[in-house]
């Protein structure tokens, strides 16, 4: 009769040739030179049964015999890792025999409804032939079908044409237990696409050939030609046909199976997962003996740091909490930060509890590390619930520091965001954490406090706390509306409602009370970030000529840049500016030294980034903010990389100088405040009062004050992939960051000139490892990236003069970069066969041109100048 699926003859045993291939390479290289390795053997197959009331149900016996294992490509017999072994020596002598018991499946309608083999067995032997069985799996008509095969339950599509059929598996679709993380941010995070393709021939309504080929692609967003590509081919062809055993005789499957062999038992066909143990591993101890010479505070530029870091790391996420807590309690104490660091960012349950058990709140003495571990948090890659839980509860309890109290609150702001974003807003610790916050905002009587909250959301970024923002923005005082205003900035435009335009507006314009410069150009820059309607490009344009005289300035380069660097807004802006032509010149034509200004720092086919930098200075000449902030974005996503804000006010008296209108009793202050991979960090205070200012002027050395030094894990993505020939591999792409950002103000009463200097010293390591591991046999693919760059920035004013003279240089040092690719084969007995290629080149230094008029100051500020700098006062 007609059967939908493959049928057997009966009394034959049909002879194939099979193999399993796997190779692992870049993604766009040929699979000549690939690293992997080929399984190849006879199998052999027959009918057993056929259901009598339903010919269409079938059992048939699949035995593996004769297996080889060798290279996927040839390799000379020096760098033959199976040269001159057998195959028992190469897989051992259990696993074969395990390979060579026969597996059975029941077909019905082509579909294997049982798949009965031996309990006990290596999984490793059992995913092979579960493989093999997998490839038995089709049907004779076109269509789609749910069906469960190794690869999990997906969604195949069958495309039949006579005596063809090609099955396609939407393995993104395969329900499977997933292992694995990737990281927060699209742009650091890794992309994969997963094909798999298999055409079979038939030749007398059963298999005359399978060709399969399945396919993984891994690439880092970042950089797509760093990547890595998991192929797995496997065939089976038809031989011979011979005389065989004949059927046995029987009503129901289960007594077939019985009399066939009583140990045989049904098992799922979905791959079971495999852990491989990891026999010649170093401790953690000894791992980190290996690595410590790195670890330094003051190598922490070096590229050597961060890939020391990412080590440490992947060794932590192995290890128990004892062995955790040894290495913390047993080190010194500049080691400690940077093993913190790492501690934190591995991100395991056994790791938290660690550093939560070493660390003491209530002991200030320590509070540096608290520090980095709170801000380890904050850059949390794949951040859990449990974590949040935790910094909620510390927070709950006594904290002998004041500023790691307002760490801790700022970074479970954080944390509230970056679960949010992955659907974890509903979390009870979330809920309880987002509750804290805005209760304890609301009840805030110290300005302090409120500054603290407001920081806190500024992380968050809760479209519910909007309606508080603009109250705290529009009521408060200087620096806590400044706070609340910033936090606006953060959000998308998307979230900014006619309410918030409204509330910006009165802002900028003044309309209820009178704003400090800081907030109301911080309200101007919101409204034109936000697709401005054309009226409020127009009263911003007016506004410009009645402003107070820096003011002017800084509004008008603000326009400029937004032309000058197309952003969103420049068509409005463009269709006001002809329209508004007669009243033009005289408004656009103001003195001042404030500016803004943006551009690219690179431009690339994968990401770009852009840096952007506004100076406002009060009318006396001294600087009252500056901002400098670095961007990477690509077509879908962006990171908000650095930003570094100087701000000071109240500092005419130093030299004598009214202060602006409106900015008559501000108390004297500096202070530096940066985000950093889009954490808002707790902002640092150069000087607070008159006194205090006073006494760091006279023992001013303009040494930089420390904002940021650490460890960063940026990318941070691992995942499992099951194969479908059987093998499990393995994906995993790190990337860490050294830092060193450091800031500092000088003043020459002298010379009548400052300087503020910000140096980010960054190296950068990014290693990918695209890995089969086979028990007897592990193949891969390591690849490297390193770079180690400084950035610096500079501003000098002169206010010996009206308008005074301004200076910004920004300057990248020449930078190193280089990377790697390593291709491996290897045996547990350490045989091993690596294929190395790199390549290292110096990316030239740079200065950045800011425009025109900047460079045209600058020649000024170093014409006049003999040699100030070295003595100051």
């Amino acid at each position: 009769g007609h059967t939908t699926g493959p049928s057997l003859n009966n009394d034959k045993l049909y002879k194939f040739a099979y193999s399993a291939e796997v190779y692992v390479d870049r993604v766009k290289a040929s699979l000549q030179k690939s690293a992997g390795y080929r399984i190849s053997s006879d199998v052999d197959v027959n009918l057993l049964w056929r259901n009598p009331d339903n010919d269409d149900d079938q059992l048939v016996k699949i035995t593996i015999r004769d297996v080889q294992v060798e290279n996927v490509n040839e390799r000379p017999a020096a760098k033959n890792i199976f040269k001159g072994k057998s195959t028992e020596k190469i897989i051992g002598k259990e696993y074969l025999q395990a390979l060579q018991r026969p597996i059975v499946l029941e077909l019905v309608r082509g579909k294997v409804k049982n798949f009965y083999s031996y309990q006990n067995e290596p999984v490793f032997t059992q995913n092979i032939k579960r493989g093999l069985a997998s490839l038995f799996q089709l049907q004779l008509h076109s269509g789609t079908a749910h069906e469960v095969d190794i690869s999990g339950k997906c969604d195949t599509t069958y495309h039949v044409r006579q005596d063809q059929v090609t099955k396609i598996k939407a393995l993104d679709s395969c329900e499977i237990e997933k292992q694995g993380f990737n990281s927060h941010n699209r742009i650091l995070d890794v992309s994969t696409k997963a094909t798999s393709a298999t055409i079979y021939v038939l030749e007398d309504s059963f298999i005359k050939s399978i060709k399969a080929e399945e396919n993984y692609v891994l690439l880092l967003n970042s950089r797509r030609k760093s990547g890595a590509k998991i192929v797995s081919k496997q065939r089976l062809e038809l031989k011979s046909v011979q005389a065989g055993p004949g059927l046995i005789a029987g009503k129901q499957v289960a007594s077939v199976i019985k009399t066939l062999d009583s140990s045989y038992v049904a098992m799922p066909l979905v791959a079971e997962p495999v852990k491989s143990e990891c026999k010649k591993c170093p401790s953690l101890s000894e791992h980190w003996q290996s690595i410590r010479e790195h670890m330094y505070p003051e190598k922490l530029s070096k590229s050597e740091a961060a890939r020391s870091f990412l080590s440490f790391i992947q060794n932590i996420r192995k290890a128990t909490k004892e062995e955790i807590l040894q290495i913390i309690r047993s080190e010194k104490k500049e080691l400690l930060p940077q093993i913190v660091d790492a501690v934190t960012s591995a991100q395991t349950p056994e790791s938290l509890e660690a550093v939560l058990e070493f660390l003491d709140f209530k002991d200030a003495s320590t509070s540096t590390l608290q520090e980095r571990f709170l801000y380890a948090c904050g850059f949390a890659s794949h951040p859990s619930e449990m974590l949040l839980k935790s910094l909620t509860a510390k927070f709950k309890g006594d904290i002998a520091n004041e500023e790691i109290r307002e760490t801790l609150v700022i970074v479970m702001g954080a944390l509230i965001r970056k679960l949010c974003d992955r659907e974890g807003c509903k979390l009870p610790a979330v809920v309880e954490a987002k509750r804290l916050i805005l209760s304890r905002l609301e009840k805030a009587k110290k300005d302090d406090n409120v500054r603290m909250y407001l920081l806190a959301l500024k992380n968050a970024l809760l479209p519910e706390a909007i309606p508080l923002l603009l109250k705290y923005a529009e009521s408060e005082e200087g620096p806590i509306s400044n706070v609340a205003a910033t936090a606006l900035q953060r959000y998308d435009p998307s979230f900014l409602t006619k309410e918030v335009k409204e509330t910006m507006n009165r802002i900028y314009h003044q309309n209820r009370k009178v704003h400090e410069k800081t907030v109301r150009t911080t309200a101007a820059a919101i409204i034109l970030n936000s697709n401005p309607s054309y009226m409020e490009v127009k009263n911003i344009l007016l506004s410009i000529g009645e402003l107070p005289l820096e003011m002017n300035k800084y509004m008008l380069s603000m326009i400029q840049d937004i032309l000058h660097f197309e952003m969103p807004s420049s068509k409005t802006v463009r269709q006001v500016l002809k329209d508004m032509r007669a009243h033009n010149y005289d408004r656009f034509s103001k003195m001042g030294s404030s500016s803004a200004y943006s551009g690219y720092i690179t431009r690339g086919p994968d990401v770009s980034s852009t840096y952007s930098l506004d100076i406002l200075y009060s009318g006396s000449g001294i600087l009252r903010r500056s901002n400098m902030n670095i961007r990477i974005f690509d077509r879908n996503a962006e990171l908000h990389a650095s930003q570094v804000v100087i701000e000071a006010q109240g500092l005419e008296s130093i030299i004598a100088a009214t202060p602006d209108e409106g900015e008559e009793n501000l108390d004297s202050f500096a202070g530096m405040s940066a985000i950093l991979f889009d954490v808002q960090l707790r902002p640092v205070t150069f000087f607070q009062g008159y006194g205090d200012l006073m006494s760091k002027m006279f023992s001013a050395t303009g040494d930089p004050i420390n904002v940021v030094k650490g460890l960063i894990l940026l990318t941070d993505y691992s995942q499992e992939i099951q194969l479908q020939s059987g093998p499990r591999a393995s994906a995993e792409f790190l990337g860490g960051l050294a830092i060193d950002i450091s800031g500092g103000m000088e003043f020459s009463l002298w010379y009548r000139e400052s300087k503020t200097n910000v140096k980010n010293r960054v190296a950068m390591f990014i290693a990918g490892n695209a890995e089969v591991d086979s028990f007897f046999v592990k193949t891969g693919m390591e690849t490297t990236l390193e770079v180690e760059t400084t950035l610096d920035f500079i501003s000098t004013v002169q206010f010996s003069q009206y308008p005074f003279l301004v200076c910004m240089q920004m300057d990248r040092v020449e930078s190193p970069f280089r990377r790697y690719v390593t291709k491996y084969e290897s045996l547990p007995s350490g045989r091993r066969y690596t294929a190395r290629r790199g390549k290292a080149e110096l990316l030239a230094g740079n200065e950045y041109p800011l425009h025109q008029e900047n460079s045209n100051m600058c020649r000024k500020v170093f014409g006049t100048k003999s040699d100030s700098s070295s003595n100051w006062f």
